[in-house]
């Protein structure tokens, strides 16, 4: 007998009843490379591709087990997945739907701490040249951190007993759990915009890595980096190294090395100022002992005892003043008087009157120079200058006649 036809929806449910009913494919672990991975922001799903040298075979995971994981997945890292092989009924292809994931060969959080601090570094959050410093003297510290914590007790003792000066003013946060890096963040946020704190401590004390997690979370960063206020960060034990470290003004390797850095000792303070306070006293003396040894000076001057001694010593010194002004305006004389004869000597040489004297005469008619025959005509009163005085002629056809000879310019 020929089988009645199924439908394609049917077949797929059946094969997907198949899957889902078996041991081996409803919790499983796979391991392979990650490829065209597709990460949506917007749903919060992670869609890719698991493969090694031979298969592959398509994966998905859905926002409520892709927001657990705490690194980010990309092309070409190795992982682990668990989850169940099943079909997606309206394509008609089988993949693994995954619950968890790890990297293979390296922790997930350790794999998590290093892309952040990559991106983030490379975003120059960590830039030596941004860190404010640390004032030496503050009024008001700030303090984010568990109230009943113990790192707390340690930082007030300590300033208490070093620096009882200072106002502490403490903004009670979660150190730990899902819910503390967002308070930590809000912490500093609160603390800074009230504008009071000089410095302000960011920390707990120590714990395993995923009780410190928190400070390396990337809003803890750049609550630390967008705060105004210099920002101690003091996570953990000596050898514990927290994103929150990097972005910090400064990093104290424990929340009691903070108090210490955040406040001067006040017995160092006054130990400061007594030495300081001895140099200057030091200082005073020689400059009393140098003034009076000044005035000594004075009082046996002899200008004090006889007063004809100053009056002497001024007026030898305004003779002595009077006698190089002479000799400095004698020989100042001597050079203009040298530099005039020469000037006097080139203008003698262009005189007109040296060209006369060589026998030469200006002819000028009706008081104008004559430069040439056509200014003349025949009967013209011409007037020639010689060298020691005028003359008067006429013009003729052909020679010129004197009329009359002066001797003098008059």
């Amino acid at each position: 007998m020929q089988q009645r036809p199924l439908t394609v929806s049917q077949c797929n449910r059946y094969i997907k009843s198949l899957l889902d009913e078996n041991a081996l494919l409803s919790d499983i672990t796979l391991k392979g490379e990650i490829s065209n991975f597709k990460g949506q922001y917007a749903s919060g799903h992670f869609y890719f591709t698991l493969k090694d040298q031979e298969c592959s075979i398509r994966a998905v995971m859905f926002r409520g087990y892709a927001s657990k994981v705490r690194f980010t997945p990309e092309n070409g890292m190795t992982v682990l997945v668990r989850g169940q092989v099943s079909v997606y009924d309206r394509d008609g292809v089988y993949q693994i739907y995954c619950k968890e994931m790890q990297p293979d060969g390296v922790g997930e959080l350790a794999l998590a701490f290093e892309q952040l601090k990559r991106r983030l570094e490379a975003e120059k959050l960590f830039d030596p040249a941004r860190k404010k410093p640390i004032p030496r003297y503050p009024r008001v510290i700030g303090v984010v951190t568990a109230k009943t914590g113990a790192a707390l007790q340690d930082i007030l003792n300590i300033l208490r007993r070093r620096y009882p000066a200072a106002v502490v003013l403490v903004r009670s946060a979660l150190v730990q759990g899902e819910s503390a890096a967002e308070d930590i963040a809000a912490g500093i946020r609160q603390l800074d915009a009230l504008g009071l704190c000089d410095v302000m401590i960011v920390g707990r004390g120590g714990g395993s890595l995923e009780d410190l997690w928190c400070f390396n979370d990337e809003r803890v960063a750049r609550a630390v980096y967008a705060c105004r206020t210099p920002v101690i960060s003091a996570v953990g034990h000596e050898v514990d190294f927290t994103i929150c470290d990097f972005v910090a003004d400064l990093r104290a390797p424990t929340p009691s090395a903070a108090a210490e850095l955040a406040a001067p000792d006040v017995q160092e303070v006054q130990m400061r100022l007594l030495e300081m306070e001895g140099r200057i006293k030091k200082r005073l003396d020689a400059q009393i002992n140098t003034l009076s040894a000044r005035v000594e000076g004075y009082r046996s001057h002899k200008a004090l005892s006889s007063p004809a001694y100053a009056i002497d010593r001024w007026a030898g010194r305004l003779e002595s003043l009077q006698r190089a002004m002479g000799e400095r305006m004698g020989a100042r004389l001597e050079v203009l008087e040298h530099r005039f004869s020469g000037i006097a000597g080139r203008l003698h040489s262009l005189s007109p009157l040296m060209v006369l004297s060589r026998g030469y005469a200006i002819a000028s008619k009706n008081g104008e120079p004559v430069t040439s025959q056509a200014q003349v005509q025949e009967g013209d009163l011409l007037e020639l200058r010689l060298k020691d005085g005028r003359i008067k002629a006429s013009v003729t056809e052909k020679e010129t006649v004197f009329l009359k000879e002066r001797s003098d310019f008059g």
